[in-house]
């Protein structure tokens, strides 16, 4: 009884153990493919986080200036200096200026030379207005290089207008109570191309 007992139960071990083999393998492999995905998953944020701070620093970051074309070759003027008496009222003073225009093209320097009479006139027109605390003023210097520009494109033949500021006072215009006039609305003509591109100035002397 006890002999055919054992060997009843005998085959019952295999099983058990095969069980026990199956379900550690199954571990094994969940283990092994979630620790595999842990992994990857790691492995790649960085990567992500470092893309989204690569992308917010390029967000903030200030657009470049647009660059000048390196494949245009720029086309230089110089001018002939200049000497004229200055518009100061107390003491008399006068300038030496020498002016190199920067041209849009090549063809525009023939242009120039054709009618450099007419330009040598609107310029000495320009500098004759000026007071030596103008002309020594950074910002007055960068007024007369945009006066210069326009000047000189009018010699060519070209419409230029004035800038003009936003806005202006209407006289005709006034309050409720009569008292401050109303500012109006000044539109903004279309920038028109000039063929001279840009005024520099090589010598610049005030006495």
């Amino acid at each position: 009884m006890s002999t055919a007992a054992v060997t009843a139960e005998a085959p019952v071990a295999p099983k058990g153990k095969k069980k026990l083999l199956i379900l550690i393998a199954v571990a094994v492999l969940l283990l092994g493919g979630g620790g595999g995905a842990v992994f990857m998953w790691l492995k790649k944020k960085p990567t992500h986080e470092e893309g989204d701070e690569t992308a917010q620093v390029d967000e903030a970051a200030p657009k470049a200036a647009p660059k000048r074309d390196p494949k245009v070759v720029p086309v230089f003027t110089p001018l002939d200096p200049f000497t004229v008496n200055l518009a100061d009222r107390e003491v008399e003073r006068y300038a030496q200026v020498a002016v190199t225009l920067e041209l849009d093209e090549s063809k525009t320097e023939a242009l120039v030379k054709s009618y450099m009479p007419a330009i040598r006139n609107n310029i000495l027109m320009v500098l004759a207005h000026k007071t030596a605390a103008q002309m020594l003023d950074p910002e007055g210097k960068r007024q007369l290089a945009g006066e210069i520009q326009r000047a000189s494109s009018r010699a060519l033949g070209i419409e230029v207008d004035e800038p003009e500021a936003d806005t202006e006072a209407d006289p005709a215009a006034a309050d409720d109570e009569g008292t401050k006039p109303k500012k109006k609305r000044k539109k903004k003509s279309a920038a028109v191309a000039l063929p001279v591109v840009a005024v520099h100035f090589s010598n610049f002397i005030v006495q």
